[in-house]
């Protein structure tokens, strides 16, 4: 579809008026902090090679079920949590990554395993987003730009993950590289303010340090990456695979 009066294609004179739009937004947050992403963060986005795609794999049989060192060191980084103040209300409090108990009816096997975005190829949150606010980098990573997030969480109810949430309060003590802002969604961002400068996502790094080594990160189109060669040699799993979102987050040992 195009503008009568200037030729403009439709879409492309709506990404400019939510770009305008996010410019002059105001919002109340912590000195040196910007919303993910701005226009400028998403060109540098575009930017990268789209031969790539992160991704994770994730070793079920070596994750303990007392274990928490990944759920510790997410929200060690990227701060969110229950406010000291207050009590825990697991229906409406931050959780970007979580541990989740599993135990099969029939053979009564139990695993522990931590759920967070899958960071899908075909993401339902971004198909679902009216104003773009969900987005899904070159790289696979799914994001949120918090500038023209509406907080009207379609992309929560669509997400068969339950990997969203959404900031009902006010925050303070923000993070500098994962500002968060009362009324809008947020999630797991795979640590890109991290992986953008050749590092790895916290929850790996955590996991790493402590032996356990239940967690892989890397380029899973690269066949000499660590992850790409394990994902070829041994059974891995989605979760809900038949729905075929195709998520770049793989398991084994459920």
């Amino acid at each position: 579809m195009t503008s009568k009066k200037t030729g403009m294609d439709t879409d492309a004179a709506r990404r400019r008026f939510l770009g305008g739009a996010a410019a002059l937004t105001t919002l109340s947050l912590a000195p040196g902090v910007t919303l993910i992403a701005s226009a400028e963060a998403k060109e540098a986005h575009d930017a990268t090679s789209t031969k790539m795609r992160w991704g994770m794999l994730i070793d079920a049989r070596k994750c303990d079920s007392e274990c928490t060192l990944c759920v510790d060191a997410c929200r060690d980084e990227m701060g969110w949590g229950t406010p000291a103040d207050r009590k825990p209300r697991p229906k409406t409090d931050a959780q970007w990554i979580r541990k989740v108990h599993v135990t099969d009816p029939k053979t009564t096997h139990t695993f522990s395993l931590p759920v967070m975005c899958q960071h899908c190829e075909s993401p339902t949150c971004v198909d679902v987003c009216p104003t773009g606010a969900s987005f899904k980098r070159v790289d696979g990573v799914v994001l949120v730009d918090k500038h023209i997030c509406i907080g009207c969480r379609y992309c929560m109810m669509a997400c068969p993950y339950k990997a969203r949430s959404f900031v009902h309060e006010d925050i303070s003590n923000q993070k500098p590289h994962a500002p968060r802002g009362k009324g809008t969604v947020e999630a797991c961002t795979l640590c890109v303010h991290r992986v953008d400068r050749g590092g790895i996502p916290a929850c790996v790094e955590r996991c790493a340090t402590a032996g356990r080594k239940a967690m892989l990160f890397g380029d899973l189109n690269d066949p000499e990456s660590e992850i790409a060669k394990a994902v070829a040699e041994f059974a891995t799993k989605q979760i809900r695979a038949d729905l075929g979102l195709n998520p770049g987050i793989r398991y084994q040992g459920i």
